[in-house]
């Protein structure tokens, strides 16, 4: 559907219901490491950085292939989303991180995203609320 208002920005995927709703998937160039206090996460130099605008400019979420995660995730019992560009979001949780709440999460992924969204399967995302997130020279 064509909206002549509307400038869409190019190499990006937009919402089919509302195209001021989109993201951009881009390789990270750098190694990435993800500590939680002094315990390493995750280390990758595969990783992909997303970049989304919906109702706000939302904070860059880099995801990670499960190869390079360090530690064991364990879902989070009845934690799930819907992102009408990503599809359907499982959560996880760590047994060394203690969470504020049953649904608080460390971290979470995307099974089976939409087709135009596939480049996110079965990469994990860090809740950088609970983590640090470095990028450092590859």
């Amino acid at each position: 559907m064509a909206h002549p208002q509307i400038t869409l920005a190019t190499a990006t995927i937009h919402n089919p219901d509302e195209p001021r709703h989109f993201m951009r998937i881009k390789p990270v160039h750098s190694r990435v490491h993800i500590r939680l206090g002094d315990t390493v996460l995750a280390d990758s130099c595969n990783a992909i950085r997303l970049l989304e605008v919906g109702t706000d400019f939302y904070d860059p979420m880099i995801y990670l292939p499960p190869q390079d995660i360090a530690v064991t995730l364990a879902p989070v019992a009845g934690r799930t989303s819907r992102c009408p560009l990503k599809g359907e979001a499982s959560y996880w949780s760590f047994a060394g991180w203690t969470p504020k709440d049953a649904k608080d999460y460390l971290a979470w992924s995307y099974a089976e995203p939409f087709g135009f969204a596939r480049d996110l399967a079965g990469l994990i995302a860090f809740n950088p609320a609970h983590v640090a997130i470095e990028e450092m020279p590859g």
